[in-house]
């Protein structure tokens, strides 16, 4: 018998979870539970419950779920966006860059030359925050003369001495 770990379960985006509230809160009105409780027991207001048995007395448990986003779709699709994740993963300085590192600026020429669609900074942080799931990610400011070996004997040797002066 060999032991398989289980796939790894991704947590619940919020949206997910104001849902599965909202689907839980149409079962407990099933019960004929009472607002005040259901509120405690889902740890929203009563306001909300009421709003959503309104809902639900309408047009019944699926008003409660989740509805696609409305507004503009999004300039990329989706195998547009992976194109473009592929192309940022080899990294700045294959693509013309003198340093590794990638900018607003610089996603947004690349997401130019490998989709033709040109995107606002705007645009190019919610590509590389939302759809793409990076973080900002800021190097170490070091200077170039910096010597680790004479900054650990100083703090050996120097800074107790300096300390014991007080």
């Amino acid at each position: 018998m060999s032991f398989q770990p289980s796939p790894v379960v991704p947590p619940l985006t919020r949206p997910q979870l104001a849902e599965a509230q909202r689907v839980r809160a149409a079962e407990l009105f099933d019960q004929e539970r009472s607002g005040a409780e259901i509120a405690r027991m889902l740890g929203v207001s009563e306001e909300s419950v009421r709003r959503w048995k309104r809902v639900w007395e309408k047009d019944g448990a699926d008003a409660l779920r989740q509805r696609p986003a409305t507004g503009r779709p999004p300039k990329l699709d989706d195998a547009q966006v992976e194109r473009v994740r592929t192309t940022l993963e080899q990294g700045a300085q294959t693509h013309g860059f003198e340093a590794d590192l990638w900018t607003l600026e610089r996603v947004g020429l690349v997401v130019e030359r490998v989709t033709g669609v040109r995107l606002s900074k705007a645009s190019v942080w919610r590509l590389l925050t939302g759809r793409l799931g990076w973080s900002l990610q800021r190097p170490e400011r070091r200077a170039v003369e910096r010597d680790e070996s004479e900054i650990a004997r100083w703090i050996a040797h120097e800074w107790p001495r300096i300390k014991r002066g007080r």
